[in-house]
């Protein structure tokens, strides 16, 4: 197939047929290899994994609790990014803040926090929510930052001339504006995060009596079921399409649509 027509296909007809040709790639390499079970599961065996645990309900409740504990610390991470953003924008004392905030924090994982917040929370959700919610503040807070700083002073001044002072200023003129760089900033949050907690439950195991994606793969090592182990990294990497696919879709309804930014 040449290179013009396929440029001509449709976005998801060329993703599906690289992911087709993966696949049979990878079964290729077990079968006519004979690669151990125990070292590589084939994709006939990972999808006969999936179906069985999603059967009994154990991958579906691993997800949710995952997504329930992402959810959660980005939603707080995202509002205290936004405070910190908006607070360094109308004074020399909020960012300073900002600075020396994330200079201290940003380039620490977060997952190191951990034991800390096992100290402090206990061996509950709440440990996970707080290392999720720290490693995705930063990301939100200097993108939003960006933007915000990049708005006209035109815009600016006009937007103060008609009065419009704090809160009003920044949800009204200032989000709106800055919102490429928000989407950016929330786009990195998303990817911090999700690794944070599949990381964060592999460390951690269960929260009370609910098990994360994290917990899920080292349960599936630890009685040596390869193919779960596959199943679980097959749905972490789906859910990962699905959200940049979600992002790219409010990309194109908002800030491409308005030509504040180019399509893909």
């Amino acid at each position: 197939m040449s290179a013009l027509g396929w440029a001509r296909l449709p976005t998801v007809a060329r993703y599906a047929i690289l992911v087709a040709i993966l696949l049979v790639a990878w079964q290729a390499y077990v079968t006519l290899w004979h690669v151990q079970k125990l070292l590589v599961a084939s994709p006939i065996d990972v999808a006969g994994a999936l179906a069985v645990d999603i059967k009994n309900g154990s991958l579906l409740n691993a997800t949710r609790n995952t997504l329930d504990d992402l959810i959660v610390g980005m939603l707080i991470g995202t509002a205290f990014g936004f405070v910190l953003a908006s607070l360094a924008v109308f004074s020399r004392v909020g960012q300073d803040l900002l600075t020396v905030l994330t200079s201290i924090f940003n380039p620490l994982p977060s997952i190191a926090i951990l034991p800390l917040a096992m100290i402090w929370f206990g061996l509950r959700p709440e440990s996970i929510i707080f290392v999720v919610a720290l490693a995705t503040i930063w990301p939100v807070a200097l993108n939003t930052d960006t933007g915000f700083r990049t708005i006209s002073p035109t815009t600016q001044l006009a937007a103060r001339n008609l009065g419009l002072r704090g809160w009003r200023l920044v949800s009204g003129v200032m989000l709106p504006a800055a919102l490429p760089s928000i989407v950016t900033g929330l786009k990195s949050a998303w990817a911090f995060g999700w690794r944070t907690v599949v990381a964060a439950e592999l460390i951690f195991g269960v929260a009370g009596a609910a098990g994360g994606l994290g917990w899920y793969i080292n349960n599936a090592r630890y009685f040596l079921e390869t193919a779960s182990i596959f199943a679980g990294l097959v749905v972490i990497s789906a859910l990962g399409i699905l959200v940049e696919g979600l992002f790219g879709f409010v990309e194109r309804r908002t800030v491409v649509k308005w030509g504040m930014k180019r399509a893909a």
